[in-house]
């Protein structure tokens, strides 16, 4: 088995319109957010052994607050191929993964979230800061593929956990 957590980032910012999408912030809400699920993953005790990382600013400040709040001490890959990707690409960077038994996500919609409808052939929505927890009954990350289907253990929305 495998363990696999999706997060979509925290709420970003659109006050400054002249930012390219890339390089939108989180905002003060995205922020607080990502402290709550962080704090949530150290409780519930399910750090990801990796976090594979949109690069897009929004997801990268998303993770390194997780980081912290979680006290994650793992590698973090900032992926720019995961920024407004679809599901096809996570299935092939976690294809290359090897000896890793668990793995966390931080991307974008609509691409992540279909991802996890692609898994659990149920429609979940993944809003701003978002965490589903996945098991795959896979033994190796070789193994996975777009017919791969995973048992959702919990999915996590930050308004919840108030």
């Amino acid at each position: 088995m495998k363990t696999l957590l999706l997060m979509r980032h925290g709420k970003s910012s659109w006050k400054d319109s002249s930012l390219p999408d890339y390089e939108r912030p989180l905002k003060k809400r995205g922020k607080k957010d990502s402290e709550k699920m962080g704090k949530l993953l150290k409780k519930e005790n399910i750090l990801p052994s990796l976090i594979l990382c949109s690069g897009a600013k929004r997801a990268r400040q998303t993770a390194e607050i997780l980081m912290e709040e979680s006290h994650f001490s793992g590698k973090i890959k900032y992926l720019d191929s995961f920024y407004m990707s679809e599901p096809e690409a996570y299935v092939e960077k976690l294809k290359t993964l090897s000896e890793v038994p668990s793995v966390m996500i931080i991307a974008h919609n609509p691409g992540l979230e279909t991802f996890l409808q692609m898994l659990v052939e149920e429609i979940d929505s993944l809003p701003t800061a978002a965490i589903a927890q996945l098991e795959l009954p896979i033994n190796d990350w070789k193994e996975m593929d777009e017919n791969t289907h995973a048992s959702l253990i919990n999915l996590w929305k930050p308004r919840e956990q108030e």
